[in-house]
């Protein structure tokens, strides 16, 4: 299926024939090109992969050409919004900016499955709306692929009860990455520790089939503990307690991802805390793959300061190493999954990396001496130390019994308040069983005792041979399910926006399409409590509906808070209904410069009758606010209340090619009459025909400007690069004409 930039992705064309659809490939994909220095507009980069076919560039590349170089990390971006068919839009958008790595959390919610609908040999026979979601999100990511012209890895979470099973739907159904790591069971799901290493040794052994890389959850212990840069000992032990068992099941080392997390954030000396953790991971993990994210517990609801924490955190991935970059939304601080934050999330990793590139090659980490190199050392020596103690107390689950994880003291210190479970307790506990001694099932990648030997030696192998192959080999054995749910699936929801997909009506969105929310960032001259309140009077009064709050921050006590306001209109917009203007062209400055070098121009500007108001003219003119002076215009400036006879001697003085007229004050029309006066004045002393009348101000719009005279009319937004456009062409067209 062919994909025209300007085409929606037709969630329709997903889900049909879904139930036939099968993954085209296995496995995770890192990113090409990377460790060549690469040419791009003007600029070589060092640090760049290979470019997007289709992309979309960040704001600032139309001064650079439109160039959109792609860091040398995958890039994160986690999308929840629990609709999995807006999902699939949000995907191609982020796609678009650079993601390569799609995560998918509380959607199907895996780690929280006790149980599960129905089984098969392999695993699992179809969870409704789990599969549908991961089979048509899979199915819209290759024709998105096919799109930016890379390969996107789709990722989600094997953990919960029910995590083999989900481990063998997603090697089914071609998902690429998958968070997996029995701790995360123990410690915050609180499940059976037998039943959660047990659970994870046959997930694992399935996503090393299926090449599935895994991402483990250590980085939860400084997300929960009271005092996170204290936990980093712990830290390292759970990265290599996973990392080991996971090696031991048989998955490749370079398919073992290290959840790494920053510590702390600002206002804490973060730098000083955070390099030193992750030169020591990277050191002691060197075989392992790095997948850097920020952390969530500093996570307020100002985009702002996540912005500035995600920055430094990328600092510290560009100096030590990142193959997999998380990029990290304030979703957490608002419980606003909003298409706009992952965007942006990516866009800042991106800028940062760009930004970036080639300063290893300039600054060089002082590790051989100083306070970096014996940090490094201290937290090795303190992880050690605590590994140690873990085999003396008698093992993991022993540890896990005492209370050793997510303890806020800086082993060997203890506060005594880390999480502490049974080992006969929990979750599934008394669930595990050792296998009769002539158990036999014909799977393909299970672990463990599975005794076939009996039944044909040439099967040990894969056992499945003995059914003809089970549904990693054949597909077709897959029971497809479709949802179960009468009163919430994706048909109802798609029929309840079936106009704002069918037809020119449309409504504002943040998380899903059709729900009418909107986002408004005000000033209110009062202390908080009052400020929040007035906010959602506000919302009323504006015709809001659900106004909530979403952010607030004190400017100061006494003079004002700033705040963010969410609602929801209830109304469409049909575009056909609009009325809109022509998009102003706009030269190249390449262009523009040339024909001004070729043909130098002059023009005499001011703002024109008793009007003092200036600004908005200099920023037409002056070389600092990107005005025409930049292109080599010639630009005599008169000054305010200029009157209009002076402007058009002025210009027969220089022998101008243009006048430029700034009219603000509109009482009495008097704006329409200064236009038409300069027309006049023109006439009569015949140079109308020489030169181009241009008038500027708020309340002046192109025909208002053309009707009483004038070449052209710039309001409200006009930018200096539309100004010197229209002058360039319009003296060509003069030229034509004589």
């Amino acid at each position: 299926m062919d994909l025209k930039p300007n085409e929606k992705l037709g969630i329709e064309n997903i889900l049909k024939d879904l139930d036939k659809y099968r993954p085209r490939r296995r496995g995770w994909t890192w990113r090409k090109g990377v460790g060549e220095k690469r040419q791009m507009g003007k600029f070589e980069y060092y640090d760049t992969s290979e470019p997007l076919n289709k992309s979309q560039p960040l704001p600032a590349a139309k001064y650079f050409n439109n160039i959109d170089p792609q860091p040398k990390s995958v890039i994160t971006t986690e999308i929840a919004s629990g609709r999995f068919e807006d999902d699939i839009r949000r995907m191609r958008m982020a796609a678009w900016h650079g993601a390569d790595h799609l995560m998918v959390i509380r959607t199907a919610g895996q780690s929280h499955y006790d149980g599960l609908i129905e089984g098969t040999p392999q695993g699992i026979g179809g969870i409704p709306i789990t599969r549908k979601q991961v089979r048509a999100q899979r199915k819209a990511l290759d024709i998105i692929e096919d799109e930016v012209g890379r390969p996107i890895n789709y990722h989600s979470y094997v953990s919960g009860v029910a995590g083999p099973e989900i481990a063998v739907m997603f090697a089914e159904e071609g998902v690429n990455g998958a968070h997996q790591d029995p701790q995360y069971n123990v410690l915050y799901r609180n499940i059976n520790m037998v039943r959660s290493f047990v659970d994870a040794a046959s997930a694992k052994k399935i996503m090393a089939w299926a090449d599935i890389a895994q991402i483990d959850g250590a980085h939860n212990a400084n997300a929960t503990a009271r005092e996170a840069w204290k936990v980093m000992p712990e830290l390292m032990v759970q990265h290599a307690i996973n990392s080991m068992f996971s090696v031991k099941v048989g998955m490749k080392k370079e398919n073992i991802c290290l959840s790494t997390v920053p510590p702390t954030a600002p206002p804490a000396p973060c730098m000083r805390l955070d390099l030193p953790y992750a030169v020591a991971l990277r050191e002691l993990f060197y075989e392992y793959k790095m997948r850097a994210q920020m952390n969530t517990k500093y996570m307020e609801s100002s985009t702002r300061e996540a912005t500035v924490t995600h920055v430094l955190n990328l600092l510290i991935s560009q100096l030590t190493r990142a193959d997999i970059q998380s990029t990290i939304t304030p979703d957490e601080g608002r419980n606003v999954p909003w298409h706009i934050y992952n965007i942006e999330a990516v866009d800042t990793a991106k800028q940062a990396f760009a930004g970036m590139d080639g300063l290893n090659e300039m600054v060089e980490i002082k590790r051989e001496e100083g306070e970096l190199a014996d940090k490094v050392r201290e937290l090795k020596e303190r992880a050690i130390l605590f590994m140690e103690e873990i085999i003396e107390v008698g093992g993991y689950f022993k540890a896990v019994e005492e209370g050793f994880f997510v303890d806020s003291g800086y082993y060997p210190e203890r506060n005594g308040d880390g999480i502490a479970r049974k080992i006969d307790g929990g979750i599934g506990a008394g669930t595990v069983y050792e296998r009769d001694e002539d158990y036999m099932a014909p799977v393909t990648a299970h672990f463990g005792y599975n005794n076939i030997a009996q039944y044909d030696e040439s099967a040990v192998d894969n056992p499945s041979k003995l059914i003809g192959g089970c549904t990693f080999e054949d597909p077709d054995k897959i029971i497809y399910i479709d949802e179960l749910d009468e009163n919430d699936n994706v048909y109802l929801r798609l029929e309840e926006t079936k106009e704002l997909r069918k037809t020119s009506k449309i409504k504002p969105e943040m998380e899903w399409l059709g729900d009418g929310i909107v986002l408004m960032t005000l000033f209110l001259p009062t202390e908080e409590r009052i400020a929040e309140f007035a906010a959602l009077e506000i919302g009323n009064k504006l015709g809001l509906e659900d106004c909530e709050v979403i952010h607030k921050e004190i400017m100061q006590e006494a003079e004002g808070t700033r705040i963010e306001l969410k609602g929801r209109v209830d109304f469409t917009i049909d575009i056909d209904d609009l009325v809109i203007p022509p998009k102003p062209e706009v030269l190249t400055e390449d262009e523009i410069r040339q024909d001004i070098e070729d043909r130098p121009m002059k023009v005499v500007a001011g703002t024109v009758g008793e009007d003092e108001h200036s600004v908005g003219l200099r920023e037409i003119i002056d070389i600092k606010h990107g005005g025409i002076e930049k292109y080599g215009i010639e630009s005599h400036y008169l000054g305010t209340s200029v009157p209009v006879e002076k402007l058009v001697d002025a210009a027969i003085e220089i022998n101008a090619d243009a006048i430029l007229a700034s009219t603000i004050i509109s009482h009495d029309d008097i704006h329409y009459k200064n236009m038409s006066r300069i027309h006049q004045l023109c006439i009569e002393k015949g140079i109308r025909d020489k030169i181009i009348l241009v008038a500027g101000g708020t309340q002046v719009s192109n025909e208002l400007a053309v009707k009483n005279g004038m070449d052209a009319g710039f309001g409200r937004g006009s930018n200096g690069d539309q100004v010197a456009t229209f002058l360039v062409k319009k003296r060509r067209e003069m030229k034509d004409e004589n």
